[in-house]
């Protein structure tokens, strides 16, 4: 036989006063990223930074999609900072400007957001498949909490990842 509790009082009335707070709540100071459709990594789709086969990381696949339409995908977002930030020197002929789409996984949703539009957090206690790493969050109050929960160093917004920091996020270091 099958009981079903009812919730006491002091819980009907968190509940109620929790949900009537609701609208007196702040808005965020940036409105979240917005989701990108962009091609899904295949299983045999590997990493051109690394060699890893993304699918095996679904939780951290970023995506590069070029303008005749070839997609390549990374484990992390820190290999996609690699590449774009050098793009011939992992895909020959390849350039920033034939580039028409890029996603990263928002941290919490799991789905792509637009790379130019997330938030990103390093120093903290999640790790990627390849330790350190870019943790792309959709909205500034993810960021946020993020950084509260798991203890992060920094904040960055995509055009502030200098060339050299993905490298240094090999290394330990934040700055």
């Amino acid at each position: 036989m099958c009981t079903i509790s009812r919730p006491n009082r002091r819980t009907t009335l968190a509940l109620l006063l929790g949900a009537s707070a609701l609208p007196l709540a702040p808005r965020a100071a940036r409105a979240k990223a917005t989701a990108i459709d962009l091609p899904p990594p295949g299983p045999r789709d590997t990493c051109p930074v690394c060699g890893m086969f993304v699918a095996r990381y679904p939780d951290w696949v970023a995506t590069i999609q070029f303008a005749d339409g070839e997609a390549v995908h990374f484990d992390g977002a820190k290999d996609f900072f690699k590449f774009l930030h050098d793009p011939g020197k992992y895909a020959t002929g390849r350039t920033r400007e034939q580039i028409t789409g890029m996603g990263v996984s928002d941290y919490y949703e799991v789905a792509l957001v637009d790379a130019r539009e997330a938030v990103y957090a390093v120093g903290s206690d999640v790790l990627g498949p390849m330790g350190h790493e870019f943790v792309p969050l959709a909205s500034d109050a993810d960021a946020t909490d993020f950084m509260a929960d798991h203890k992060g160093q920094r904040l960055l917004r995509f055009d502030e990842v200098t060339p050299d920091l993905p490298f240094k996020l090999d290394e330990g270091a934040f700055e």
